[in-house]
């Protein structure tokens, strides 16, 4: 019997292993919501970075249906800028944040690859009046708190993959997008994943 436990726990202990390989949670990841995933993060797709112990992400597709012209008429830069902006996330949702392929100055904070992110007004001024339509601009971010996402991933919430910056600039982004990155890696619609209420 002993030798047995021993067996079973060197195989739980090998597949611990590989799931932590898989979800390797200090390189950032995009991040699929499961099909049974309920509430705020149904059917996202988030870009996930991890700073220290604890990650920061914007949601991808989400967008707010507002245009920065709409948002400040009385500044003909904005007027410019194509899309419209994204909910990032429940954190500071009042607060504009800008993800562009190059390092903006002032405030900014490197994601990946070539991709940046700042919170800076008068950074994200500059991006508007030189560049507007080079930037995706956000309405807040999400944040999560130490070992939260891996606590996530361990509940089954998300699908993982690699980021791609051509994601985060994606024209239109919305229920396709979610749906095509669900499509690839949940093999849908054969099967629907139980993975619970989801996070708040």
């Amino acid at each position: 019997m002993s030798r047995m436990v021993a067996v079973v726990l060197g195989w739980m202990l090998a597949l611990g292993s590989a799931l932590a390989q898989d979800h390797d949670v200090s390189r950032p990841m995009l991040l699929v919501a499961k099909p049974a995933l309920k509430g705020p993060y149904s059917h996202t797709v988030l870009l996930a970075v991890p700073r220290g112990d604890r990650h920061v992400g914007f949601i991808l597709n989400r967008s707010t249906g507002q245009r920065m012209g709409m948002v400040f008429p009385d500044h003909p830069p904005s007027q410019k800028v194509v899309e419209p902006i994204y909910f990032g996330g429940p954190e500071a949702v009042h607060a504009l944040f800008a993800l562009v392929r190059r390092d903006p100055g002032e405030g900014s904070l490197h994601l990946f690859g070539d991709l940046y992110m700042t919170g800076h007004a008068s950074t994200i001024d500059g991006i508007i009046e030189q560049t507007p339509n080079e930037a995706r601009y956000f309405a807040g971010f999400v944040a999560w708190r130490p070992h939260e996402l891996e606590a996530e991933l361990r509940k089954g919430f998300w699908y993982v993959d690699r980021p791609d910056i051509a994601e985060v600039f994606r024209k239109g982004a919305g229920e396709a997008m979610w749906r095509e990155h669900y499509e690839r890696l949940g093999n849908a619609p054969r099967r629907l994943e139980a993975s619970g209420p989801g996070p708040a």
